[in-house]
């Protein structure tokens, strides 16, 4: 790959920086935020010329850029997606997070020396061995998390974070691929590696799993180099801009050997088919400005449906092939609750973005003093505040792993998985409800406001309360619009609402666990303490007294 100059980060929107700290009546470091002390400070210095560190955004763009990667759209293939305007600016909100680890002013929260190699990584790549260091990786999900505004459900640090440790300090669980996976892991952090992944089946025939065994990923040869695969997996998020596509099962157990095979492959491997489904980055580029579609224009990950057609995977790219073992790829230690940490810390971001919005919205609208609303946008704060507490906890409550290492607690993990989801359904259903018919009677679009004979019309009639003037008022609902309202917003619902695992199954996952970590132990037992403080005779402790005795 040929080395590009550095790219400076892009300036971030000066508006959506007052729209954040405003959400913000207090810093993010009160929660362990952005805020981190002298001495991690102190541990992250400038990096030699000759020390390992991750890509800077234009080397991300560089290593996509027409690489052969087979995508189709519309019924064409994209020939290169860093050009393609469905996913041209979406590829460089992924460049702008690169970037930011090259910022050195971010240096104290998004840069960690490497414990095993010479150089640094983003912190998330390596597991802690302190609460300082897990603190600092909850900072700097976060402080990646902001670049997108929260809407980056499936930037890097989603897949590299979660499995770049675990791959290392678990690298057990592989067996015979352990020397692999070990190798992945050192490839992941020293460089920051972009991985998608796909793990679920697509849904051919729920009701008889086992009838679509054509369409599941399979083994059609092996060799002394390698094997070759074929079938298919979704929902592909995000893959088209990623390198590499991380492939595991999920849900239905595998019985055959054939069938087990978990591997990594690169997106631009011959015969790897992502078939994408409507780009919304695209449609406002067609029929919209930045004015108009401010988030869905720059934040689409794009999803898709995966095929492997006789994709051949070399063995040192191979992590698992065996049918017992594959069906507990997801229980590798470590990489759940991880994975859950970057995620729910980026949902908390995207809490507090559209807190903001919906504050600004209301006041827009001249209901900001209504008791109803102010119960509603309170509802909405208080979700977020229970967000991050949870990653707060999640942070802080580390268990032992591996040589040393820590690891977050699942409990908190699985608490988030299951009220996350109804949150954010029920903050999306307040806002529509509450800033209702001012998410729509909106201009058609920017160039209504440069139309020097409708401008006029706009500003008398289309203006906001508390004297906000109608360009103002636009930019603002149409942005809110975008997120919650637009087919954007829908699909992040069920983002949101899914990407998780089973709505009924992150239920049930809470409940058998609270067996196996303690927790139903302590609710059990409290209730047996007290059930044995009496019986059909009175009190069964000698400090309580029946009636009529002394």
């Amino acid at each position: 790959m040929q080395v590009a100059p550095r790219q400076k980060l892009a300036t971030l929107s000066q508006d959506l920086r007052c729209l954040f700290w405003e959400v913000c009546q207090r810093p993010i470091s009160a929660f362990g935020g952005s805020t981190m002390n002298s001495t991690i400070a102190a541990s992250v210095r400038p990096a030699a010329a000759d020390e390992t560190r991750p890509y800077t955004g234009a080397e991300y763009l560089d290593s996509i850029r027409a690489d052969g990667r087979e995508v189709w759209l519309d019924g064409e293939r994209v020939e290169d997606v860093v050009s393609h305007p469905a996913f041209r600016n979406s590829a460089r909100m992924i460049a702008r997070l690169y970037d930011a680890l090259h910022d050195d002013s971010r240096a104290a929260i998004l840069r960690v020396r490497l414990e095993h190699g010479n150089g640094w990584t983003h912190p998330g790549f390596q597991a802690p061995r302190t609460l300082e260091q897990s603190l600092q990786q909850k900072a700097a999900y976060a402080e990646w998390a902001r670049i997108g505004y929260g809407w980056l459900g499936r930037s890097p640090d989603f897949i590299g974070a979660s499995f770049a440790p675990s791959f290392w300090i678990s690298s057990d669980h592989f067996g015979e691929y352990a020397s692999n996976a070990r190798r992945m892991a050192k490839g992941l952090r020293e460089n920051v590696e972009f991985w998608g992944h796909a793990i679920v089946n697509p849904p051919i025939d729920r009701s008889s799993p086992q009838s679509a065994k054509d369409i599941m990923v399979r083994v059609e040869k092996e060799t002394d180099a390698g094997i070759f695969v074929s079938g298919a997996k979704v929902v592909a998020t995000g893959t088209v801009l990623s390198q590499k596509i991380l492939i595991a099962h999920h849900f239905i157990p595998v019985t055959d050997k054939k069938y087990s095979p978990v591997f990594v492959v690169p997106v631009k491997a011959p015969g790897v088919k992502l078939y994408c489904r409507r780009s919304y980055e695209q449609v406002a580029a067609q029929s919209a400005t930045p004015f108009d579609a401010p988030i869905s224009s720059r934040c689409d990950e794009n999803d898709s449906i995966l095929v492997l057609d006789n994709v051949f995977v070399p063995w040192e790219d191979v992590l698992m092939y065996d049918a017992e073992r594959a069906n507990t790829f997801m229980a590798v230690p470590g990489q759940a609750a991880r994975g859950l940490m970057q995620a729910g810390t980026r949902m908390a971001v995207k809490l507090d973005f559209i807190c903001g919005l919906f504050m600004k919205a209301v006041e827009i609208g001249g209901t900001k003093d209504f008791r109803g609303v102010q119960a509603a946008v309170g509802e909405a704060i208080a979700a977020r505040h229970t967000i991050w507490a949870i990653m707060e906890a999640l942070a802080r409550d580390l268990q032992p792993w591996g040589d040393g290492y820590l690891q977050p607690s699942m409990v908190h993990g699985h608490a988030y998985r299951v009220i996350a989801a109804d949150m954010y359904s029920s903050i999306r259903q307040n806002i529509l409800k509450h800033v209702a018919s001012g998410l729509i009677y909106l201009p058609s679009s920017s160039r209504d406001y440069l139309n020097p004979e409708v401008r006029p019309m706009l500003d008398a009639y289309a203006r906001g309360s508390n004297g906000i003037d109608s360009e103002t008022r636009s930019k603002l609902l149409k942005l809110l619009w975008d997120t919650v309202g637009s087919e954007f917003g829908s699909r992040h619902e069920l983002y949101e609402m899914n990407y998780a695992g089973s709505q009924e199954q992150v239920r049930v996952d809470q409940y058998l666990r609270s067996f196996q970590n303690g927790t139903a132990s302590q609710m059990l037992g409290l209730v047996d303490k007290c059930l044995g403080e009496y019986d059909l005779n009175g009190w069964t402790v000698s400090d309580l007294k029946d009636a009529g005795n002394a």
